[in-house]
């Protein structure tokens, strides 16, 4: 599945930084289960390479959630060297706003 962000307001309201990996919500309407892999392309704002996350389902958000949240999944990150500079990368990118208080769609 490819995931495109091309703001960073974007790519804060999807991040997970509560995942000790790292995570991102990923709206679909397809359904998974949770522990489903799932295969990320990502692309961050300003940032021409394209990053491949072989991730799990950590958590899903039905259709008609409740506060009218996108229906979709969070997807854990996996725990390997290459995915780590990703989330670091991701972290660069957000700076400041990583620690914001400001709603996300994740958990």
């Amino acid at each position: 599945m490819q995931l495109v962000f091309r703001e960073k307001g974007a790519l804060y309201a999807a991040y997970m930084p509560v995942l000790s990996d790292g995570g991102l919500f990923v709206p679909t309407t397809r359904d998974y289960k949770l522990g489903e892999d799932i295969f990320l392309l990502l692309s961050l704002p300003d940032d021409p390479h394209r990053y491949p996350v072989a991730g799990k389902v950590a958590w899903i958000t039905p259709a008609n959630a409740s506060g009218g949240r996108t229906q979709g999944v969070g997807v854990r990150f996996p725990a390997d060297e290459k995915t780590r500079a990703l989330k670091l990368r991701i972290e660069e990118i957000l700076g400041t706003a990583v620690s914001s208080g400001k709603p996300t769609q994740t958990i």
